[in-house]
């Protein structure tokens, strides 16, 4: 059931119906969410019936386990069991083929004949989780002891499949609220969260990706230079607008519900340096990474500067090796580990010196950092490493035609371009005018969106990016 669906929104509304008469009822509201949490599981796949219950019962123990026990030793076994037990899902049910696959290509052995299949939204529910029994060893968070609250809080459906990624314990206090209420001003603002996700994912994502990137990453070949170089382009756009667009939705899902979740992006493309990429780039995810992986790894206070070099390169190796379970996730997650090292490095050898804040040196390093997030994109988007050295040699053979794009597309890759670099400011104006609208005119505005939406887009709407992570 994806999120740019009709079913969804009929399964939406539904909920939305459901969920607000009993939502002073905190018993019946929280079941309410349950059940359309694990409703929106079974449409992928009812292993997730056992699955998500039984692991978010293990977790919800080990919560109350850390909240009752005083023992240094004893609060790390849990926790330790915590982690043990999410990173084993993923191994287990994401990484296993590649483990064995490439076992079986280093010893010369055959790989082994069956098939896995990977839950769909595993990797954010496990991250999601790790939150919560972080957090209360930490003694960052308190352990709730609602049972329900929690376990609609560790899958609530919004954020299943591709975040972003929330503190389940920020989640837990939401639903926990006795006055719970949604005003006018959130309904609006939730519809022009949708109608703007919709937007983004429908009408330009899916068009960069049907009408130039997926043809150019399925036959690198049959492409020039330019060619491949335009497709590169457009996929750091259309990865940007579909996953934008999935969390505008999630975004105004959970707020129909009166749940509010974090932002997860800020034009990523007018970033000075890689590390103030990853500030505006999946922020939920760059914020796990930092909290939860980086903070944890050794060496954080050594004086050996090269300590902090190698765990930012691990990091993000990691961070690849997340997103699937594929050397050339791991070759992007290198490439920005050590972009982020050698930003550092130079960082640590400036010194106090000021960046220039001249136009033209922020618009260079602007130009810079876009080069090389879209040759990493490169690594990310193709299904293989020899893929994405095929479209790295077409970009270098030099030859100029563009006679395979399009001028739509290249009307749509502009209004792309246009909509990120546009100013904040212009978003917020918009987003205040549909609010302080009658509802009348909101329902109109959503209505002819949907229908311009339904003869624009000609073809179905593609699964969104994230979803296979």
């Amino acid at each position: 059931m994806l999120l740019s669906s009709s079913a969804y929104f009929f399964f939406l509304v539904a909920i939305f119906f459901l969920y607000w008469p009993v939502a002073r009822m905190r018993s019946c509201a929280l079941a309410a969410v349950l059940f359309a949490n694990y409703f929106f599981y079974a449409k992928w796949d009812l292993f997730y019936l056992f699955l998500i219950p039984a692991a978010s019962t293990c977790d919800f123990a080990i919560g109350l386990g850390l909240a009752g026990c005083r023992k240094p030793w004893m609060r790390r076994g849990l926790v330790t069991g915590s982690i043990l037990l999410n990173i084993g899902l993923l191994a287990a049910l994401k990484y296993m083929p590649f483990f064995l696959g490439n076992y079986a290509a280093w010893t010369g052995r055959p790989a082994p004949g069956w098939q896995w299949v990977f839950p769909l939204g595993l990797s954010f529910y496990c991250f999601q989780s790790l939150t919560y029994t972080i957090d209360v060893y930490r003694r960052d968070a308190v352990a709730t002891n609602s049972y329900l609250a929690y376990l609609a809080a560790v899958s609530f459906f919004p954020t299943t499949l591709a975040g972003p990624i929330t503190r389940v314990s920020t989640l837990v206090d939401q639903f926990e609220k006795k006055d719970k209420a949604l005003s006018a001003e959130q309904g609006g603002r939730a519809a022009f969260l949708i109608g703007l996700g919709l937007i983004k994912k429908l009408l330009i994502a899916d068009y960069l990706g049907a009408n130039l990137v997926n043809r150019i990453f399925d036959f690198p070949n049959l492409y020039t230079g330019m060619e491949a170089l335009a497709g590169v382009y457009a996929y750091a756009l259309q990865i940007y607008y579909d996953f934008s667009g999935y969390t505008d939705i999630a975004l105004g899902s959970a707020l129909l519900l009166g749940i509010r979740l974090p932002a997860n992006f800020k034009t990523p493309y007018a970033a000075e340096s890689i590390p103030d990429f990853w500030r505006r780039w999946h922020i939920t995810l760059s914020n796990w990474l930092r909290d939860y992986l980086y903070f944890s790894l050794p060496g954080l206070r050594s004086k050996f500067k090269g300590w902090t070099y190698f765990n930012l390169t691990l990091t993000m190796a990691i961070g690849g090796l997340w997103h699937g379970a594929s050397w050339t996730f791991v070759v992007w997650g290198l490439l920005h580990g050590a972009g982020l090292a050698a930003t550092r490095m130079w960082q640590a050898h400036r010194g106090k010196h000021e960046s220039s804040q001249a136009w033209w040196a922020r618009g260079l390093r602007v130009f810079a950092t876009v080069q090389f997030v879209s040759l990493a994109w490169i690594f990310f988007r193709a299904p293989s490493l020899e893929t994405a050295w095929m479209v790295i040699q077409r970009i270098g053979s030099l030859t100029f035609s563009l006679a395979n794009v399009s001028a739509p597309l290249v009307v749509v890759a502009a209004v792309a371009v246009a909509g990120h670099y546009a100013p904040s400011g212009w978003y917020k104006r918009a987003d205040e005018l549909f609010v302080r609208a009658p509802a009348v005119i909101q329902a109109a505005a959503m209505a002819l969106l949907l229908l311009g939406i339904h003869y624009v887009a000609a073809t179905g709407a593609a699964p969104f990016i994230y979803t296979q992570f």
